[in-house]
């Protein structure tokens, strides 16, 4: 595994800065949420928001990615763009994905959410993974090992449901770069992976589907939306954490 950085106290307050600003947009775009309307216009509205914090979406132009945030609407499992032709209706379920750049420093931040009234079976699936990432975050600090906390408190937590947990993608590392070391199981590895040590950051990011089938597949027409293989739901949510001398700090989480 390549070197994991441990950032200083002046990279952590930057860090903090934008992941805040990144948690102060996603609060503003869902704030926008409703039946009638379309991904291309929560894209351009957090575009707006971030650039008038003095800021810029990392995604935008990343790899080619062509958008400002990702949305990735019910059986779409992450990286979703945003289109004018994509109206939400009552009872989907979107996630809003948002990477803010502040003075050079990265903050990632996602969370789903209903639009209108959803489905028993939509509301559960949204509030189980929410309380399995809240979980593994309760679980972290110096001294453990990740695999630990985050992939067998995720696991252990979902297995009642019969859900499946994505494999393909992860969390990561962030904050001097979009994506760092280490890579985020959200299942258990049954390995000791990496020892937790303060200053390190990361996200914790967990996909979930409503079937037990946790396989996806990339859409080959634009490279990057990724879907449920069965069209089932999926679910994420995804925080920034510091490791702190005593415990953690979720970096995007608002007072």
């Amino acid at each position: 595994m390549s070197q994991i950085p441990l950032k200083t106290e002046e990279q952590i307050a930057g860090i903090r800065r934008s992941s805040r600003l990144a948690a102060e947009t996603l609060k503003f775009t869902a704030g926008l949420l409703n039946p009638g309307v379309s991904t291309l216009m929560l894209n351009d509205a957090a575009h707006e928001f971030i650039v008038s914090h003095h800021a810029t979406p990392a995604p935008l132009g990343y790899n080619g990615y062509p958008k400002s945030i990702c949305t990735s609407v019910n059986n779409i499992v992450c990286h979703g763009i945003p289109s004018a032709n994509q109206i939400l209706r009552n009872g989907d379920i979107i996630n809003i994905d948002i990477t803010t750049v502040l003075d050079s420093y990265y903050g990632d931040v996602s969370a789903t959410y209903p639009v209108g009234e959803v489905s028993e079976k939509a509301s559960k699936l949204i509030s189980r993974t929410r309380q399995a990432l809240e979980l593994a975050i309760k679980e972290l600090s110096p001294g453990k090992y990740l695999n630990a906390c985050v992939g067998q408190t995720i696991e252990k937590y979902l297995a009642p449901f019969n859900y499946g947990i994505v494999r393909l993608l992860g969390g990561h590392g962030v904050g001097l770069r979009f994506h760092e070391e280490p890579f985020v199981y959200h299942f258990d590895t049954h390995q000791d992976d990496v020892l937790l040590q303060p200053g390190m950051i990361f996200t914790i990011e967990p996909m979930v589907n409503s079937s037990p089938n946790w396989d996806v597949v990339i859409d080959k027409k634009d490279g990057w939306t990724v879907r449920t293989v069965d069209g089932a739901l999926s679910c994420q949510f995804e925080h920034t954490v510091l490791i702190t001398p005593t415990g953690h700090e979720i970096l995007t989480k608002l007072d």
